[in-house]
């Protein structure tokens, strides 16, 4: 792809819901300068059952709506977008896209009990970037998959440690670890928000890969190279629009940055 300057333009974000809050946690602490635009398409929510055509238009019509706003990049911060939609909105949109990459590679490397397990949704999983990306670095281990139904719709709810979250984690996680796992790919950005009871369940042998770090540094890194990094101070540079309600929005991202003004939450109708 052609590389074009912009000026300091906004970086925008989108998944299907707040999970990507995970990764915008991320960016702000590399780029707290930065001006962000975030997207939940929580009427939308989950992605992960819904066939590939409307991800995809779904995906389509959020990029729209931010390269409108000026966005000069834009982070798909939800896997099963990722694996659904992202080939196809490279090619509708001369804009650079950063994608939820599979953290298998690093699992794979890591491993020294030759199994690791993957926690993931249903879409992630049958997808061709997740199964290429097994096939390439992941072909001497042993992977257990977990499809973590019903665990987006929790944190969606804001319920990040009921009784209900740690049963279908339990459910989840401990067939990995009485496997053998001792790294465990977190193939949702919804699931670091559960943390907490992932490593409790996991325990203290277990190691919990969250990609959402190295999707900042390369965000950065891209924004670095196109001209539009801002290293200005820390400042509420971020507008928050959500196509199903702000509440859970809200509460979450005030959790991770508590003086957010609730003028820069607004509802979307797209």
């Amino acid at each position: 792809m052609r590389i074009t300057k912009f000026d300091k333009k906004p970086i925008g974000i989108f998944d299907s819901g707040v999970g990507g809050l995970s990764v915008w946690r991320e960016l702000i602490k590399l780029m707290p300068g930065q001006e962000f635009i975030y997207i939940a398409d929580n009427a939308f929510c989950p992605y992960g059952p819904r066939p590939k055509e409307e991800v995809i238009e779904r995906s389509s019509r959020i990029t729209e709506f931010l390269i409108e706003q000026g966005a000069a990049i834009v982070v798909v911060a939800c896997n099963t977008a990722t694996s659904a939609a992202i080939s196809t909105l490279r090619s509708r949109f001369f804009i650079p896209f950063v994608g939820m990459e599979p953290a298998v590679k690093p699992a794979a490397s890591f491993s020294k009990s030759g199994v690791i397990g993957v926690l993931a949704t249903k879409g992630t999983l049958s997808g061709d970037l997740y199964n290429n990306t097994l096939e390439r670095y992941a072909s001497n281990v042993e992977v257990i998959e977990m499809a973590g139904v019903g665990l987006v719709q929790q944190v969606e709810e804001g319920k990040l440690e009921d009784p209900l979250t740690e049963t279908l984690l339990n459910k989840y996680i401990k067939p990995m670890v009485e496997a053998g796992a001792d790294h465990i790919v977190l193939g949702c950005t919804h699931y670091p928000f559960l943390s907490k009871l992932i490593h409790k369940i996991a325990g203290e042998g277990v190691t919990i890969i969250d990609p959402a770090p190295a999707v900042a540094r390369h965000t950065l890194s891209l924004a670095s190279e196109l001209g539009i990094f801002n290293t200005g101070e820390s400042g509420f540079n971020t507008t928050f629009y959500s196509t199903g309600g702000v509440e859970v929005l809200k509460s979450l991202a005030k959790s991770i940055s508590s003086e957010i003004p609730d003028s820069l939450f607004r509802n979307l109708n797209i």
